[in-house]
């Protein structure tokens, strides 16, 4: 489970970036909402993903509240949920 809770902060991630910085921009800058329609399905299907897993994965981890509160919140801050893998989850063997 390890190795699917990393791969999906990666993803989740890099979704939410993809919509930030390019999805949204393009769509107020050129008023076409193609790339937020075709990425905010995704994204917030990672997000789901990401937020139960975390939840599932707590007890294994033995997160304290406020280390798992900071592991929920990164879903919610551009680059959290990278820092989170880095720092939370490489330590843990998969």
């Amino acid at each position: 489970m390890l190795t699917i809770f990393r791969l999906t902060a990666f993803l989740e991630g890099l979704s939410y970036l993809l919509l930030l910085f390019i999805a949204v921009p393009v769509k107020y800058l050129n008023n076409d909402p193609q790339y937020v329609k075709l990425l905010g399905m995704p994204h917030g299907l990672l997000f789901v993903a990401y937020i139960v897993l975390a939840v599932w994965l707590k007890p294994d981890f033995k997160w304290d509240k406020k280390t798992f509160f900071f592991v929920l919140l990164a879903s919610v801050i551009p680059f959290g949920t990278f820092y989170v893998e880095r720092n939370y989850l490489k330590s843990y063997q998969a």
